[in-house]
This record gives structure tokens, C-alpha cells and sequence, in this order.
């Protein structure tokens, strides 16, 4: 709001000077009289006063010199030798260039504020005497119950807990079809329910909401540097103080060549503008906050301008298997068991109960779809890797991978139970200390968008994609084989620390980005010069572990991100050659050719505004979804 403020009362400045120049013009050209010095006087006062008002504050609060401070000192040596006139041009041509800065900037800005101003004001609560009252969003807390109509907005995160309908997550997660969502889904706020009448428990305040996530990021995105915007900040800064000091230095040596005093001091004047970094140092923020505004549009968070950098010159993509590239919904494929096949599934049922592994979700729907209640296993405790234990009636059981079974000394190799490893799909034995009970084999299904995501990857020219699991390597390479990954870009029985030496090896030779779900991957993330979470609307570990989130599971959102950072560091690096060629042009002729000042501030503010209209372009490209295969 502030921020806004301040952008009107630049608007009406710069009115004001407008105003004033016509003025001047009309007293210069047409109509001489009283209102050519009453117009100059409005230009100084309402395009100088701003100008100077912001170089005083920035000397005196951060002690640096910056190009307000310039084009004053401009137009005070212009005015100084009997040419207030030209003075009053830059001014106003400053005061103009400014504002849309700004304006433009803040349009940048209000683009994901926009998105943001969603949320409703009040929900549906329902009480537990099972009437619903309407109360301010504010007021509902975590296990509250509220009730979404046909065509509401969710107001906080939850889950379904009666009902069933679809919902518009576009401006969440980017995604543009309607999803369909049934109890134990989980609902984000400023999503609209389309259909159906659900019944959904609050499970983030709003306060901790994606929403409110998705502000505080987008903020500290903004306010986070880039490497090119702080390099342009640094050499912004130097080189004003090597504008005045050059400036200077001409008019001591022009008139040491014997110059007038007002003809030295109109062309040092002349200099100064022309050699000013005004493009320079707006070209970098104006492409990169741009694009921060268009990829949060399409479900994409960056952590700030380095984040997106980074991205842009990734040589090698790293993807964590399990709820990455595949949906981390499990499906039991097949059971071999010694003794009763509906014994074996209840006591695996009630060893992987409690456990949130997409495995033991397997395990369990498949055992509640054939009508079998799970075993009573308590002292349920789970090993990182391995798997999860835990003690029935009979005594201690385990359930687990191969690991675990080495561990516990157990023959999973005799032919009834190794059948099941044969077709590479994803094992989980049952065994009592050294005895084997059985086992059960279960297939992870590949996203939808996977294989088109990758594709674009690779026709974009990443140097090498890999994938990592922990799971058997057999497992990986039968996912790897539909994906389109050579076998020796797969690696498998991965530890967590296993992932980060391997994004480490790929770190020595190469920028990498690691591709996980936020939750299990946070050490690889981190190790990553990229550290992407997929599908974090919702998950605050997700925020906290990735430079980037994608809120939606859609693969082909993670290769738009990566487009759109390729295309802002090439706009980058075109501002970058246009306002350093503009540059020199303008300080060539100034020193050369005798460039009037007018032209000068033309040349200067014409190139400021248009490295920020090609900034601007990004807003117009956002995250797009390419068809699935």
C-alpha cells in the first residue's frame, strides 16, 4: 500500500512537470511572456524536488551516490550557464521515465498480489451440535469442520471429510482442468469448489495457509538478489562516482584548453548524462521480478532472482524416483505367502497401519478392498530405509525391504518367495526374527506428465538427466525403461546419503538440480545447487527445503520453469548489450561530436524505459502445461 502511494505521488509529480514543460515550450516557441519562468519554476520544483529529495535520502541513510543525484546535478549546471531550458527537458524527461518505472515495476508486483487476493472473507463453520454458522476466516482453527457450497472458495487448507466434487486449482497450482477429489483429499485456499457439497476439516489456520506460504515467498523472493542484480547494484555504484569524478575532470580540462566556462560546464553536464547506468542497473530487477510474477501465476515458486539464475544454467537434472516421476500411490501387484494368503495380508496390514510409506498405503487400501481387518501390532516403530517393526500377540514382527531382511537374517531367496522378485517390481517381506512369512510385490504407476516433462528437458539440451531411488535397481530400470533413461542413468537401494554423494559427484563437474518431494529428500535438496519440490502446495517442508517449488504434480511444469529461466537470463543479457552499447554511443558523441543535452536525455531515458519494457515481456509468457503423452 505504501509502495502504491508512493508510485501516485510520483504520477502527480510528474503531471505537474509535464504541465510546467508545455509551459516553458509555449514561452520558448509560440508565446513569450510571464509563464516561460513560472513553467521552468514548476519543473524544478515538482521533476527536481523528488529527484533530489531521493539522492539526499539514499547519501544520507545508505551512504551511496545514485543517478537522481546525477541528473539534479545535471540540471543545476545547465540551468548555471543560461540553459534552464535544456535543464527542464531532463527533468521532465527523467520525471517521465521514472514513474513508469515504477509503474511498470509495480505492475510486475500487483500481478501476484492480484492472485494472492483471492482468498474469502468468511466460511461455513459447523458447529458440533451440527448447525452452520458463517464466521470470519480468521476465526477457524485446525480440527474446525466447514462446509464448502457449489461455487465457494476454500477458504484454509483441509481435507474432505464428507463428499465428494471438483475442484479449480488454477490459481494455485496452475493446473487448468478441474480435479476431482474425494474424502482424505486435501483442499488448498482460493481453490473454488465447482460441484458438490463437502464437508472439510481445517488443517492449517490462515496464518500457516498455502496462501499465506506462497506470500511470504513471493516477498522474500523479491526482496532476495540475484548474482547479476547485485553485481549491477555494485558496479551501479561505483560507477556513478566514476560519472561525477569523469565529469569533473572534462570541465577542468576543457577549460584548460581554453574553453568557456559555459560551454564546459553544458558539455560536462551533457556527459554526465549521457554516461549515466540508469539502464544498467534497472535492466536486471525489471526481467527477473518479471518473471518471478509470470511463474508464480503457473504454480511455480522461485526463492528469489538466484534461484532463478541457477535454473537457467543447470547442466544436469537429478529426479528422486518415488512421488516425482511416479505418483507415490502403490498398488499391491501380487502376494506369496507360507500359510493362509488372508492370515499373511492381516498381519502385514496391521505392521504397516501406522505407517505413512506409500508401501504401507498399498498394503493397507488393498486389505480394506478385500474386507480384511488389520492384525492389533503395537509398539509400531519404523527404521529409516529398511522398513517399519513392531509386536503382535505371537510376538515381534518385521516388515520391510532387503535390507531389513539381511539385517534379520532371513532367507528371501528360497524359490517360493523369490518368484516374486522376478518382473522388478517393489517387495516388501514379512518375517518373525530369522523366519520369512511371505511377501508382497508393489508397483508404483508413473504420472501422467512424466514422460512429456522429460522430453522437453532433453530438447532443451540438459547435458544428462538421472534418476535415483531406494529401491531395487531393477525396480528403477523398469520405471527408467518407459521414461527413456539409459541403464546407467539409474541408480537404485539409494540411502539418503547415497543421493547426496551422487548429486555431489554431479556438483564437481557441473551445476545440478535435484528433483524430490521435499519431505524425504531434504539433504539432496539442499546439496543441489537446485534444490525443485514437487507438488508442495500444501506442505511447508516442502517450502522450507527447495530453491523452487512447483505446487502442482505436473511434470511439464518443472521444463516450463526451466524455459522461462533460459529466456529471462537471455533478456537479461540483452538489456545488459543494450544499455552498455546505448552507453557508449551517447558518451562517444558527448565527448566527439557535440551531442546537445537534450539528445542526451533523450538517448539516457529512452533506454532506461524501453530495458524495462523488454523486462516487462516475461509477464506475458507464463507456465505453460504441453499435451502429455
Amino acid at each position: 500500500m505504501e509502495q502504491r502511494s508512493s508510485v501516485r505521488m510520483m504520477t502527480v509529480a510528474t503531471a505537474l512537470t509535464i504541465g510546467g514543460m508545455c509551459l516553458a515550450a509555449l514561452d520558448a516557441f509560440c508565446l513569450p511572456g510571464v509563464w516561460g519562468p513560472v513553467g521552468l519554476a514548476i519543473v524544478y520544483v515538482f521533476g527536481g524536488g523528488p529527484a533530489s529529495i531521493r539522492a539526499l535520502t539514499a547519501l544520507w541513510r545508505e551512504r551511496s551516490l545514485d543517478i537522481d543525484l546525477l541528473m539534479v546535478i545535471a540540471a543545476v549546471a545547465a540551468a548555471a550557464v543560461d540553459a534552464a531550458l535544456e535543464g527542464a527537458v531532463l527533468l521532465t524527461l527523467f520525471s517521465i521515465s521514472t514513474t513508469l518505472e515504477h509503474r511498470v515495476m509495480g505492475r510486475a508486483r500487483r500481478a501476484v498480489e492480484a492472485l494472492m487476493s483471492l482468498r474469502p472473507d468468511t466460511a461455513l463453520l459447523r458447529q458440533p451440535d451440527g448447525s452452520v454458522t458463517e464466521v470470519p476466516v480468521r476465526q477457524l482453527q485446525p480440527g474446525d469442520h466447514m462446509v464448502l457450497r457449489p461455487g465457494a472458495k476454500v477458504p484454509v487448507d483441509g481435507v474432505i471429510r464428507e463428499g465428494q466434487g471438483s475442484l479449480d486449482e488454477a490459481t494455485i497450482t496452475g493446473e487448468s482442468m478441474p480435479v476431482h477429489k474425494g474424502a482424505g483429499a486435501s483442499v488448498y485456499e482460493a481453490t473454488v469448489n465447482l460441484d458438490g457439497v463437502l464437508l472439510v476439516e481445517v488443517s492449517h489456520a490462515m496464518a500457516d495457509s498455502t496462501v499465506a506460504r506462497m506470500i511470504a515467498l513471493v516477498t522474500e523472493a523479491q526482496a532476495a538478489r540475484a548474482p547479476s542484480e547485485r553485481f549491477s547494484d555494485w558496479f551501479g555504484q561505483r560507477y556513478t562516482i566514476a560519472v561525477l569524478v569523469g565529469s569533473a575532470l572534462a570541465f577542468l580540462i576543457l577549460l584548460w584548453l581554453g574553453w568557456e566556462t559555459s560551454d564546459a560546464l553544458y558539455r560536462a553536464a551533457t556527459l554526465l548524462v549521457a554516461a549515466s547506468p540508469c539502464a544498467i542497473v534497472i535492466s536486471v530487477p525489471a526481467a527477473i521480478l518479471s518473471t518471478l510474477s509470470a511463474a508464480a501465476r503457473g504454480g511455480v515458486l522461485f526463492k528469489g532472482g538466484a534461484a532463478l539464475e541457477t535454473l537457467a544454467s543447470v547442466d544436469f537434472f537429478a529426479f528422486h524416483k518415488t512421488g516425482t516421476l511416479t505418483t507415490g500411490k502403490a498398488e499391491v501387484t501380487g502376494l506369496v505367502a507360507r500359510g493362509s494368503e488372508r492370515e499373511f495380508l492381516s498381519l502385514l496390514a496391521g505392521v504397516e497401519a501406522q505407517s505413512e510409506h506409500p508401501i504401507g498405503e498399498a498394503v493397507h487400501r488393498y486389505a480394506k478392498a478385500l474386507d480384511i481387518a488389520p492384525a492389533d501390532v503395537r509398539n509400531v516403530r519404523s527404521v529409516p530405509s529398511e522398513g517399519i517393526t513392531g509386536m503382535d500377540a505371537t510376538g515381534p514382527l518385521w516388515a520391510g525391504n532387503r535390507r531389513m531382511a539381511q539385517r534379520m537374517k532371513a532367507n528371501i531367496d528360497a524359490p517360493d518367495i523369490a518368484s516374486i522378485t522376478a518382473d522388478g517390481q517393489t517387495v516388501v517381506w514379512l518375517g518373525r526374527e530369522d523366519e520369512t512369512l511371505g511377501a508382497a510385490s508393489v508397483a508404483d504407476r508413473l504420472r501422467d506428465s512424466s514422460f512429456a516433462g522429460l522430453a522437453a528437458l532433453r530438447e532443451a539440451g540438459v547435458g544428462k538427466i538421472v534418476m535415483m531411488t531406494g529401491d531395487r535397481r531393477d525396480v528403477g530400470l523398469r520405471i527408467g525403461a518407459e521414461l527413456g533413461f539409459e541403464p546407467h542413468d539409474v541408480y537404485g537401494d539409494l540411502l539418503p546419503q547415497d543421493k547426496v554423494r551422487l548429486v555431489g559427484e554431479l556438483a564437481a563437474i557441473g551445476k545440478v538440480a535435484f528433483v524430490g518431494d521435499g519431505v524425504n529428500d531434504a539433504a539432496a535438496l539442499a546439496r543441489a545447487d537446485t534444490g525443485i519440490a514437487m507438488g508442495a502446495a500444501g506442505s511447508e517442508v516442502a517450502f522450507q527445503a527447495a530453491d523452487v517449488a512447483l505446487l502442482s504434480e505436473d511434470m511439464t511444469r518443472l521444463a516450463e520453469a526451466h524455459r522461462l529461466a533460459r529466456r529471462t537470463r537471455r533478456i537479461i543479457g540483452q538489456n545488459l548489450a543494450f544499455a552498455v552499447g546505448a552507453m557508449l554511443v551517447l558518451v562517444t558523441a558527448s565527448l566527439f561530436f557535440a551531442l546537445p543535452l537534450p539528445l542526451a536525455v533523450l538517448g539516457h531515458e529512452g533506454g532506461a524505459v524501453l530495458v524495462v519494457l523488454n523486462g516487462l515481456r516475461l509477464l506475458g509468457d507464463p507456465i505453460r502445461s504441453p499435451s502429455p503423452r
